[in-house]
């Protein structure tokens, strides 16, 4: 599971970092004349950082939003749009990305069989483990691990009352709020100070607000 974690989430100030260092690809609708020959116009109209407004994560995490970049990447038949909302706080800004299928890709990939296998089997194989009856020396391991100071992904947990299906992958310093909403899932990282139940809280509610714009 903790491999799944460590290649498929990022922890958020490295999405921090590389979010202010490159530069934008524009993916509002006056942006379709740039796209590939091969990418659907469609992709284009999926206006991420609309989803949330400045206004909204202002009053959430307290400090002005003083930028907005959208990003995208198509791969493996799935399409990402990326907004980062950049605070005049930088430590408070947010990342949100939406992930759907391509229609530009030949690949017909299901979202909801990405997640499955992406999150919905690694909780399994995690409870799985558990009931293995190895707890002790799971926990002599990671002590091991923190005393070498190495990193350790934490497991998936289960969050409730947000779309269809959701899961807060958590480390140290971050961690991102994915949810599930027919066949597009979006992922919502809050920086700041918070600890990690009040980044929680804070995720949920705005990630509400992007898939009520969905």
């Amino acid at each position: 599971m903790r491999l799944i974690s460590v290649s498929l989430i990022c922890c958020f100030f490295a999405t921090l970092a590389a979010c202010h260092k490159r530069a934008a690809t524009p993916l509002s609708q006056d942006s379709e004349k740039s796209l590939p020959a091969n990418q659907d116009p469609n992709i284009a109209k999926v206006d991420v950082c609309g989803l949330i407004k400045n206004a909204e994560i202002e009053a959430i995490q307290g400090s002005p939003i003083k930028d907005t970049k959208s990003s995208g990447r198509s791969n493996g038949g799935v399409h990402t749009a990326q907004c980062f909302y950049t605070a005049a706080e930088f430590s408070k800004s947010i990342s949100l990305s939406v992930t759907l299928p391509d229609p530009g890709s030949s690949a017909n990939r299901s979202i909801r069989d990405f997640w499955k296998q992406t999150f919905v089997r690694s909780e399994e194989a995690e409870k799985e483990k558990e009931r293995e009856g190895d707890k002790e020396k799971k926990e002599s391991l990671r002590e091991q691990k923190r005393e070498k100071g190495e990193e350790e992904g934490a497991p998936l947990r289960k969050i409730n009352g947000v779309g269809e299906d959701a899961y807060w992958s958590g480390n140290r310093v971050g961690g991102a709020l994915y949810v599930l909403k027919k066949e597009t899932f979006i992922r919502i990282s809050v920086g700041g100070p918070d600890n990690e139940e009040t980044k929680i809280a804070k995720s949920i509610k705005l990630a509400q607000k992007a898939l009520d714009r969905l």
